[in-house]
């Protein structure tokens, strides 16, 4: 099984996932996408860990990758600055040891939905002159309703995964947040009474990568021995949508 998680895929379709399937000569997979932006790696991981507990599935490549430089507008500072191209990936499988995804929360509320949107290029607002002339094919923000609602999101669901495992906050060894930016992350780390030192940050090198964002953050934290097997890790994003997940995994 192939899930990809993407709002920016090469074409309406095929799939990216299709599209992988065909370029990893994985002829015997199911593939297919899965759009939630920013939450987007973390609805794929609960959808991987659903299907491989199930024994539908026993090897699922999850990838999260969105290319944004193609849909931000260079004339708004608002949102130009924040954002990046990037993508993640990796294979999940069944385990007999204590490592593993222990849990995974996932929700979404449409009402909130035009508070972070890109309004063109979908059948509601094909392309056109017009839609072009008046930059619908761009990301709209508004800023500063983001950045509370994500703030609150992100830490309701990070205590919500937390109590519902029975697991207190001064337990966990690391958290590996979406990087949204840095003050969502810095909020809600003071909010979990979490030190910044346990907090994994490469937006400084890549802005916001949507649905890449945590897989590779996760794999730099690996790579740097800033993960180690044992370790109780702390996930959690917050997009448009709106979606938001969070997930606890022990590595």
């Amino acid at each position: 099984l192939i899930l990809v998680a993407t709002f920016t895929p090469d074409s309406p379709f095929p799939s990216t996932g299709c599209v992988l399937q065909s370029m990893l000569g994985a002829k015997n997979a199911v593939a297919f996408d899965i759009s939630a932006t920013c939450s987007g790696f973390l609805y794929t991981l609960s959808l991987a860990d659903v299907y491989i507990k199930s024994g539908r599935y026993r090897k699922i490549l999850v990838v999260g990758t969105d290319i944004l430089s193609n849909i931000i507008d260079w004339e708004d500072r608002n949102t130009c600055v924040l954002f990046g191209d990037g993508a993640g990936a990796a294979v999940i499988e069944p385990t007999t040891k204590i490592n593993g995804i222990i849990d995974v929360v996932i929700g979404s509320d449409g009402k909130l939905g035009n508070i972070l949107y890109m309004p063109g290029g979908g059948s509601r607002i094909p392309a056109s002159k017009e839609s072009i002339r008046d930059r619908q094919h761009f990301i709209k923000m508004n800023g500063n309703e983001v950045f509370k609602v994500a703030v609150k999101t992100m830490t309701r669901i990070s205590l919500e995964i937390l109590k519902k495992n029975e697991i207190a906050p001064g337990e966990v060894d690391i958290m590996v947040p979406h990087q949204a930016n840095i003050r969502i992350i810095q909020a809600v780390a003071k909010r979990l009474k979490m030190s910044m030192d346990n907090v994994v940050i490469n937006l400084d090198k890549y802005g916001n990568t949507s649905a890449a964002t945590i897989p590779i953050a996760l794999d730099e934290a690996v790579r740097e021995g800033r993960i180690k097997e044992g370790d109780l890790i702390l996930s959690a994003a917050f997009g448009g949508g709106l979606t938001w997940a969070s997930a606890l995994i022990r590595w």
